[in-house]
């Protein structure tokens, strides 16, 4: 939707789930709204807009998508399942050719990735494996991931929202 007096989109605001639901539904119905709100700000940009730092430091659109790819894969994969020599790094990571659809694509696998192992699991209490704590002496329960996959997910599409509206005005969720 489009404010026609400035001409920038105008939220369509798009609310969280509402549902009454067990725990591990309503966790991932939360975390599923969160990851859908950072893909859509990815909605429309080119490539070359999506590389560009919104911030001084360095942070893009794009930097954000592979983070979050980045960061289900550490959590639910190598630390929770305890799959993988070592967690991924993105900081330090070239962008430079990288696009708005394979990135997008790779953080819908890493989604996925990320679901089956919630669907696997026997509950919400047992610990991963490992964690990506260092002082850690075991892994966190798949709650604690979860929620902190929220958080992370939630603070870094505001990060979002903020570098789309520098982009172009693009607002809403």
């Amino acid at each position: 939707m489009t404010d026609t007096d400035t001409g920038r989109s105008t939220p369509s605001d798009v609310r969280p789930p509402s549902l009454n639901a067990d725990e591990p539904t309503t966790l991932l119905a939360f975390l599923a709204y969160l990851r859908a709100a950072v893909i859509a700000k990815l909605d429309g940009v080119s490539d070359e807009d999506a590389r560009r730092p919104g911030v001084a430091s360095g942070t893009s659109l794009l930097w954000l998508v592979r983070h979050l790819a980045v960061v289900e894969d550490n959590w639910f994969t190598w630390a929770y399942r305890g799959v993988g020599e070592a967690p991924r790094e993105t900081d330090g990571e070239s962008l430079d050719g990288a696009t708005v659809a394979a990135e997008v694509a790779a953080y819908r696998e890493a989604i996925g990735r990320s679901d089956a192992v919630v669907a696997a699991a026997p509950d919400l209490d047992r610990p991963g494996e490992r964690s990506l704590r260092p002082d850690a002496v075991e892994g966190p329960s798949l709650r604690w991931v979860l929620v902190h996959m929220i958080e992370e997910t939630g603070r870094h599409a505001g990060h979002a929202d903020i570098i789309r509206e520098q982009l172009d005005g693009a607002i809403g969720r």
